[in-house]
């Protein structure tokens, strides 16, 4: 299982995903889907369009990965979780042609979504994918729109180490004729979309051209800002219950693919697109993106694990949570920390900030990086803390320490937020 054990769980072909949609009368072929690739912030903007259809009246399927608490959280419709009976009936009419085929867990899982949502008889799908996307096992759809929100530097050991390389493996989900809204763009990548979608006869559209930010205000909870529409000439005001100041950019990945579903038939009324998008933890049930669980110490959990996103919580923290004077001195700063072995830990660390109390810690699986290990690497970019074999240990001490203006951030990995017991909070 590759959230486990990472790159020896990782099935490089189609193969196995084809032949499990072949014993069950290809399901992968009888619904609407839109598929949504990129380094980071995918979850989050198949949450949003997710959110946006369901408030507008479709019956809406959503396939992300991975989970936080409970494996089914990956499969939904209309915010539900998929059934508990669906789950362990599929595993059991399946075992003869997973004993045949040997598919891997995510594999499984997939397929196990297709199926459910068309036994849900549902209106659309939005899937995401889980990495790369070229031979990613849910690239065996035709989606009537792909997205790819952005192009940064993750999972390198299996998608390449430059970003031209990372960007054709994430391109491989434009499809012939499919129109294809990209995110950011890079000077590295903007080229290979580009040539990509042309190949293909794919219309492509570059959401960051499309849309313009401005007036952004951010809280603990809502982040509010205006965008404008370049190509119309057309300016908004939106509130967001995603409130991490990254989520501007994938407000308008997520604007700019509702364009093209408008232009499809869909109908998506403004009311709808901005309950949806205030409302989107509630419809979708999406944890774990600037996820504030306490106030007094600020406990805030994100699943940000590679250099991107590393990146954009330091600069949310400058942004909306600056060092401010209380009674007793400046708000200080805690992160309890945990990374898994496979990723670009050293560049990771050098983003962090030195002026922070540090709680290293790792996740219960085979790929986390040991609390020590990490203590030591992080000690040589001048983070000083403790080590602490469990989230929940680091997290008590943290907040111990801290004082009631003070914030706790909670990052470095999915499994660390994942095994957060959300209760204490």
């Amino acid at each position: 299982m590759f959230s486990r054990i990472g790159a020896a769980a990782y099935k490089e072909d189609l193969h196995n995903t084809l032949a499990l949609c072949k014993a069950l009368d290809d399901p992968h072929k009888k619904f609407k889907s839109i598929h949504i690739a990129g380094t980071n912030g995918k979850g989050s903007t198949s949450h949003m369009l997710a959110a946006m259809l369901q408030a507008a009246g479709y019956k809406t399927g959503l396939y992300t990965s991975p989970h936080l608490k409970d494996f089914r959280e990956r499969i939904k419709v209309n915010g539900e979780m998929i059934a508990k009976d669906f789950v362990t009936d599929f595993v059991e009419r399946t075992i003869a042609i997973s004993e045949q085929v040997q598919p891997s867990f995510f594999e499984l899982t997939v397929v196990m979504a297709f199926e459910y949502f068309v036994q849900q008889d549902i209106d659309i799908a939005v899937i995401e994918t889980g990495l790369g996307g070229r031979l990613d096992s849910t690239n065996v759809i035709t989606p009537i729109l792909s997205v790819i929100t952005n192009i940064g530097y993750d999972h390198m050991n299996i998608l390449g180490n430059t970003l031209e390389a990372i960007t054709a493996e994430k391109a491989g989900i434009i499809k012939q004729a499919v129109p294809v809204v990209i995110g950011e763009t890079l000077p590295e990548t903007k080229a290979i979309f580009i040539e990509k979608a042309k190949a293909a006869n794919a219309p492509i559209y570059f959401a960051q051209e499309e849309f313009e930010v401005s007036n952004i205000i951010c809280s603990a909870r809502i982040l509010s800002c205006d965008v404008r529409n370049t190509v119309h000439d057309i300016t908004e005001s939106f509130m967001l219950d995603l409130n991490g100041l990254y989520q501007t950019k994938n407000l308008c990945t997520v604007l700019c693919a509702e364009g093209i579903l408008l232009e499809q038939g869909f109908t998506i009324k403004n009311e709808a697109e901005k309950f949806a998008l205030a409302n989107t933890r509630k419809l979708t049930g999406l944890h774990g993106r600037w996820d504030m669980i306490q106030e007094k110490p600020m406990i805030i959990l994100d699943v940000a694990h590679n250099e991107d996103g590393i990146r954009q919580i330091v600069e949310q923290l400058a942004a909306c949570l600056p060092d401010r004077q209380v009674e007793n001195g400046e708000r200080k700063k805690h992160f309890v920390l945990g990374m898994v072995k496979d990723k670009d830990i050293d560049k990771v660390l050098s983003l962090l900030p030195k002026d922070a109390t540090y709680y290293f810690t790792n996740a219960h699986i085979p790929r986390a990086l040991p609390h020590d290990e990490l203590k030591e690497k992080a000690a040589g970019y001048g983070l000083m803390g403790e080590g602490f074999d469990d989230v929940n240990l680091a997290l008590d001490a943290a907040r111990e320490k801290a004082r009631a203006a003070d914030i706790i951030i909670v990052c470095g990995s999915v499994f660390i937020v994942g095994e957060v017991d959300q209760k204490m909070g």
